[in-house]
């Protein structure tokens, strides 16, 4: 199994941008005219500074740094760490076929809390490798090996929970609808809803279940999850998932209306004590095996 790592690259490139924007601004220059006093296009600044170039040459950060002003030397280092790891793979580059181009798991990595609402599954950092492979056979027709991967790779997401450094936090509010559904089967279900009664005891992982008795709420058909991260400088991000691939969204505006309507159906769920009861009923309601 993969080891995970406590950093995102991601994070720490959006990071470096964000901090070069400051200093931009601190010293009084616009794009444009960073841009004319090094000579460079006006588009590459811009890059820098929204993390779309990927990699930052440290001769590029020195003359940044140096039009901004910015003469302490341990700003200038920290700067410079940052881009180092800006540049690396994450143990998901391996799996690059799995999660596409710009994976959750980047931002996983060094999310201090994850806030996430499913209404069909349960949410993956739960899964059980059984009820992972029974969703991914539930798709798209592909090879048994291309599935393996894909359960490896889901299985590898989930060690960030358990990991020694700095866990993040997980409220994970499941619709009771992903309960009801037997993916893979009864056996396979009971055994997901064991080890969600397991880890539901870990101090950093809260579950609530959004009962059908609930009735209309304010997430009818929307599921997304929520990403906080310990830096200020790092703004809270929503992903959004679909059939095609994954949207992250960073807008204040897409944000308030997720973590608002996370808020109310949080209010509206179960609380983790009544979930917890919750779950050892649909359990004990499962069909035994013969």
């Amino acid at each position: 199994m993969a080891r995970t790592q406590s950093y995102s690259p991601s994070v720490r490139r959006r990071r470096l941008g964000a901090q070069l924007r400051s200093a931009r601004e601190k010293a009084g220059l616009t794009l444009a005219d960073a841009a004319e006093r090094l000579d460079w296009a006006r588009a590459k600044v811009g890059r820098v500074e929204t993390s779309e170039l990927r990699t930052v040459k440290p001769a590029d950060l020195d003359q940044l740094l140096t039009l901004y002003n910015v003469d302490d030397e341990a700003t200038r280092e920290a700067m410079h760490q940052l881009a180092r790891e800006a540049k690396q793979k994450g143990w998901w580059w391996k799996y690059r076929d799995v999660f596409g181009s710009e994976p959750l798991p980047d931002f996983e990595a060094e999310a201090s809390a994850i806030r996430t609402y499913q209404i069909a599954i349960i949410p993956g950092l739960l899964q059980t490798p059984e009820y992972a492979e029974a969703v991914f056979r539930g798709g798209r027709y592909t090879s048994l090996e291309h599935i393996q991967r894909q359960v490896d790779a889901r299985m590898a997401r989930r060690e960030i929970l358990t990991r020694f450094d700095s866990p993040p936090r997980l409220w994970a509010i499941i619709d009771e609808a992903a309960l009801r559904r037997p993916i893979g089967g009864w056996d396979v279900m009971a055994t997901q809803l064991e080890y969600l009664l397991r880890v539901g005891q870990l101090p950093n992982i809260d579950i609530q279940v959004l009962s059908f008795e609930s009735g209309a709420h304010a997430a009818l058909g929307a599921a997304f999850t929520i990403l906080d991260f310990p830096e200020p400088l790092d703004p809270t991000i929503v992903y959004t998932d679909n059939l095609g691939s994954g949207l992250f969204e960073e807008s204040p505006e897409e944000v308030a209306i997720h973590t608002d309507t996370f808020a109310e159906i949080q209010a509206a769920a179960l609380t983790t004590v009544q979930s917890a009861q919750y779950l050892t009923d649909v359990l004990k309601g499962i069909p035994q095996r013969e």
